[in-house]
């Protein structure tokens, strides 16, 4: 664009500040125009009148611009010219300003054409009506059309409304292409920047260094001036100066070719630095995926925490039930030998007995005679009998049906035994179906707690 505009003998000085900034990005309503006028006769001079609102703040480098309708960028204006600074800029209220464009500098053509309001920083912030640079029309001619014509003529309209639809279709997609790459513009841009930042630091250290080998390169020769002068006292150390002097020059030769390397590493730097972007932008992805993993680990532990916490508490209730069936345990034990003591004791006495009836309880037959077979052993030498053998005969069976209990060693009788003993024996103990551990049955509680041991 900026091959069809002409420059002003200002812009022969200087160039007014502009920027690649889109229309979306301008501010339009801080500066007014007034009295734009929709048509402008060529060869004349015009007045440009506008009103700066109240929260604007003009700048020396500020600039009102003449835009071809359609422009994109403020470096497609026309011609442009210097604003005039307000008298008082602190006042609150609209100031009226002006400028004036000269007739030699205007656009020769009968394109629309609008006036912008251009800071220092190339942002628009104001924009008036578009205007035409035409001849006024003397008269009003009459135009007279046939039938045809103007049947020519709606269908020439049909055609270019078609075009002109085609033409909008188009005009949005290049608006959505160029806001794509105004995006990606954007985002080179600020690479850009950084890299002039880094290049701008290296240039300050390479100007630095240089001052440093300028100043050292002046000292030597100041030195060289003051050794030139002490020659004729000094004759014997000239040829020692001047090989300083050759291996000083070899040294900022080399130095300059350190230079040289250093322009070549900054560009591989600048490389380097597009691809560690593009590396840090994985490893920003990375950290995220790593960082759901670990609050995924941590409800983990939670959870596990928590478990581990109703276990314990299980197991601290399993101990104290334990303890407690193993004090019932040793009460019944206790008890138990109380008895198996007793049990002795009623033996010995039922010795005793035995042997006051003359019989001895090991020699005892396992089955107690009948009452026939009782009789057919009476001595026959007795006329009445032994008067004993009632005694025996009712006595004997009784104890030799007594039976002991194989579990706590007390006796049963034998109408006992099959009742009692029988139904004491199933519940005596309980086994483990898993390790087959026994577990007497009075602590039910205790092989419960084993059995749920095993599922733990």
């Amino acid at each position: 664009m900026d091959g069809w505009r002409t420059p002003t003998m200002e812009e022969t000085i200087e160039d007014p500040p502009t920027s690649a900034v889109l229309l979306d990005h301008c501010h339009f309503s801080q500066v007014i125009f007034n009295s734009v006028e929709k048509f402008y006769v060529p060869g004349g001079d015009i007045t440009c009148r506008y009103t700066l609102t109240q929260h604007f703040i003009p700048r020396r480098k500020d600039w009102i611009g003449i835009f071809r309708v359609g422009w994109k960028t403020t470096r497609e204006y026309y011609t442009f010219m210097w604003v005039t600074l307000p008298v008082d800029l602190n006042s609150e209220s609209a100031k009226q300003e002006e400028v004036q464009f000269k007739a030699y500098y205007l656009p020769k053509d009968d394109e629309y054409y609008q006036f912008c309001y251009v800071d220092q920083d190339g942002v628009v912030r104001g924009a008036s009506i578009p205007f035409q640079f035409c001849p006024e029309n003397e008269e009003d001619i009459l135009v007279v059309t046939t039938q045809g014509e103007v049947e020519e003529i709606e269908e020439h309209n049909k055609e270019l409304c078609k075009e002109n639809q085609e033409l909008k279709d188009s005009c949005v997609s290049l608006q959505k292409q160029n806001s794509e790459m105004q995006t990606e513009l954007q985002k080179k841009q600020e690479e850009l920047e950084t890299l002039k930042s880094v290049n701008k630091k290296l240039e300050q250290k390479m100007k630095e260094q240089k001052d440093c080998w300028e100043t050292e390169l002046l000292q030597l020769k100041e030195q060289n001036q003051k050794m030139s002068s002490e020659n004729e006292k000094m004759g014997v150390r000239v040829d020692h100066l001047q090989a300083q002097l050759s291996t000083q020059e070899k040294k900022i030769e080399k130095l300059v070719q350190e230079v040289q390397d250093k322009t070549e590493q900054l560009e591989h730097l600048k490389k380097e630095n597009g691809q560690l972007f593009l590396s840090l932008t994985e490893q920003k992805e990375h950290q995220k995926k790593l960082e759901q993993t670990v609050e995924e680990m941590k409800q983990k532990e939670t959870a596990a925490v928590k478990k581990q916490q109703e276990l314990t508490d299980q197991n601290l209730d399993l101990s104290k039930r334990l303890s407690e069936n193993k004090i019932l345990y040793d009460g019944l034990q206790r008890e138990k030998e109380t008895m198996q003591k007793k049990n002795e004791l009623l033996k010995s006495e039922n010795n005793r007995l035995l042997s006051y009836m003359g019989l001895n309880y090991d020699s005892l037959p396992y089955q107690a005679p009948t009452s026939s077979q009782g009789g057919a052993r009476q001595n026959p030498g007795l006329v009445y009998g032994n008067p004993y053998s009632g005694i025996q005969e009712s006595s004997a069976p009784d104890l030799l049906s007594i039976e002991p209990c194989p579990t706590c060693t007390a006796d049963f009788a034998d109408d006992i035994f099959d009742h009692t003993l029988e139904q004491h024996k199933p519940a005596l103990y309980l086994n483990c179906p898993i390790c087959g551990k026994t577990f007497p049955a009075k602590e039910k509680q205790i092989f419960e707690d084993h059995v749920f041991c095993h599922a733990l």
